[in-house]
C-alpha cells in the first residue's frame, strides 16, 4: 500500500484553500495540514522581515505536526521569505511564484502578461524575475506562432503590466467576493491591465480565485486567466515521486505512519475558526470540519 503524504500548508488566511482543493482534487493519497495566519491578515502590507518571522513560525508548528512538505500557499511569502525559509529548514518547500510564472509563458499567445497581485509582491518584481527566468531555462509558449516569433527575436514575451490590488484579500476575508463592492474595485483595478492590453493574466494571490467569476466578466474572452494552483499541483506530484524514490534508496529516513484513523485535512488558525469555517465553506466541496485555534510567537 502506497504511503499516504503530509502536506503542511500556509496561507495568511482561507486563500490557500483555493491550492489545497486543487491538490485533494488531484493526489488522493495525502494529508493536508493547513495553517491560515487567520490573526495577522493580511499579509500584502507586511514588511520582509515579518513575513520571514511568520514564516518560520508556521513552518516549525507544521514540521511538528508531521509535515514532510510544506506548499507556500501565499504569494507574498513566496515573493519574500520563502528563500530565506528554505535555507532555515530541512523540509522540501514549494512557492507560487515560479510554476504560476512558467504557467503564464505556456499559456500566453501574444506574449503580453498582466499580474494582479498584493503590493508587496509586486514591488518585489518575483513573478517578472520569474518569466524572464522560465524563459531562459527553456519554458516556452504552447502557441506555435508566438514560440517561432520569441525565437527569432520578433515578439517579446513579458510581464507587461503588475497591478496591486490591496482591497482584494479583506473583501474575501469578509465573505464579500460576489459583492457589487467586489466588482466595482475589480473594474478599478482591471483597467489599468486592459489598457496595456495584456492577454494573460496571473492571479497572483491565493484568495483572487475566489473572484474569478468576477474578473472573468470584467475581462472577457479574450484575456486568459492563470491560477497557479494547477502548477503548484504538478510540482508537488513530481517532488512526492522524488521522495518515494529517495526513501526506497536509503537517501532520506521513512517518516513514521500516523494514527491509524482517516483523515483528509486539519485545519488550524490564528484568528477565529468560525469565520475561517464560514468563509471556507464557500470554496471547498465537503464542508470544513473542526478547525483549531493556535497562537504563535507568543
Amino acid at each position: 500500500m502506497k504511503k499516504q503524504r503530509v502536506i503542511g500548508m500556509f496561507d495568511s488566511g482561507v486563500g490557500g484553500l483555493t491550492v489545497m482543493k486543487e491538490i485533494l482534487e488531484q493526489l488522493l493519497d495525502v494529508r493536508i495540514v493547513y495553517f491560515g495566519d487567520t490573526a495577522r491578515v493580511p499579509y500584502g502590507n507586511r514588511s520582509r522581515e515579518e513575513l520571514i518571522r511568520f514564516g518560520e513560525e508556521i513552518a516549525t508548528f507544521l514540521i511538528g505536526q508531521g509535515a514532510e512538505v510544506i506548499v507556500v500557499a501565499c504569494n507574498t511569502s513566496s515573493a519574500t521569505a520563502l528563500p530565506v525559509l528554505r535555507e532555515r529548514f530541512d523540509v522540501p518547500m514549494i512557492g507560487m511564484v515560479e510554476p504560476g510564472a512558467r504557467l503564464a509563458v505556456e499559456k500566453t499567445i501574444a506574449g503580453r502578461i498582466g499580474l494582479i497581485a498584493t503590493e508587496t509582491t509586486v514591488r518585489s518584481k518575483a513573478y517578472s524575475t520569474a518569466v524572464s527566468r522560465a524563459l531562459a531555462k527553456g519554458c516556452l509558449p504552447k502557441d506555435p506562432t508566438l514560440r517561432e516569433s520569441w525565437q527569432h527575436g520578433e515578439q517579446p514575451i513579458t510581464l507587461t503590466k503588475a497591478q496591486g490590488c490591496p482591497l482584494f484579500v479583506p473583501l474575501i476575508e469578509a465573505g464579500l467576493s460576489n459583492s457589487s463592492e467586489a466588482r466595482g474595485i475589480a473594474k478599478t483595478y482591471l483597467t489599468p491591465l486592459h489598457a496595456a492590453g495584456i492577454d494573460t493574466l496571473i492571479l497572483g494571490c491565493t484568495h483572487y480565485p475566489f473572484l474569478e467569476p468576477v474578473l472573468k466578466e470584467i475581462l472577457g474572452k479574450d484575456v486568459l486567466i492563470v491560477d497557479p494552483a494547477r502548477a503548484v499541483v504538478k510540482e508537488l506530484k513530481i517532488l512526492l515521486q522524488h521522495l518515494d524514490e529517495w526513501e526506497q534508496s536509503g537517501l532520506v529516513e521513512s517518516q513514521p505512519a500516523l494514527g491509524k484513523k482517516p483523515w483528509r485535512a486539519r485545519y488550524y488558525v490564528s484568528g477565529d475558526p468560525e469565520l475561517f469555517k464560514q468563509v471556507g465553506n464557500t470554496l471547498l466541496q465537503e464542508p470544513i470540519g473542526q478547525v483549531e485555534q493556535v497562537i504563535l510567537g507568543e
